[in-house]
């Protein structure tokens, strides 16, 4: 009974450690099991940010690819638009075979008017026809006699060179337009006039 006892009790410390022992080692599984569960159940969470700002990326730069392709159709439209809008200008006077190839003003037109001139072999220089313009009308395009004789007439002279319309009807020049007192026009078809005449308007004082 005796050895009963002490075997009993021999056996029960080694079972209160065991259980201690499993204790502590199920303690430790259990934090071990905690932790390990806390992080991978963090994984999806802190995965979640990263995805949403990968697609918010992703988004962002599609709306810019967009854009750009809105703003380079818009640039082309109004490029194109520009370009149409850069050929109806000047059609009217002083603007004949040299459409947008010279200024809209004295010199632009005298020096058009020679190239036309020179197509046609119609002597004349750049001095010898802006003395005359000024003399005539002082560079005004518009510019009217209706006083003189042939305003008496009722065939005043008119633009740059003081053109009457007989004379520019007989001297008009193709390749300007058909208006008296269109810059280039009258010009051409008043050296026209002077060549035939004068042998150049530069002999026109």
């Amino acid at each position: 009974m005796r050895t009963t006892l002490s075997t009993l009790t021999a056996v029960r410390p080694t079972r209160r450690a065991a259980v201690s022992g499993l204790t502590v080692l199920g303690a430790a599984g259990i934090a071990a099991t905690a932790l390990t569960g806390t992080a991978h159940a963090a994984q999806p969470d802190a995965a979640s940010p990263a995805a949403h700002r990968a697609a918010a990326t992703a988004q962002h730069l599609t709306t810019q690819a967009t854009q750009a392709e809105q703003s380079a159709d818009k640039a082309a439209k109004d490029n194109s638009k520009s370009k149409d809008n850069s050929k109806g200008k000047g059609e009217g006077k002083g603007k004949g075979e040299g459409k947008g190839k010279y200024a809209d003003n004295l010199d632009g037109w005298i020096r058009e008017a020679r190239a036309v001139m020179a197509k046609h072999d119609i002597p004349g220089s750049y001095d010898g026809i802006k003395r005359n313009i000024i003399r005539e009308s002082a560079g005004d395009p518009d510019a009217v006699n209706d006083w003189d004789i042939n305003a008496q007439k009722g065939i005043p002279s008119k633009g740059l060179l003081q053109v009457i319309q007989p004379t520019f009807d007989q001297y008009h020049v193709k390749g300007t337009p058909d208006d008296l007192t269109d810059p280039v026009a009258n010009i051409v078809a008043a050296c026209n006039y002077a060549a035939d005449r004068y042998g150049s308007m530069d002999n026109v004082d």
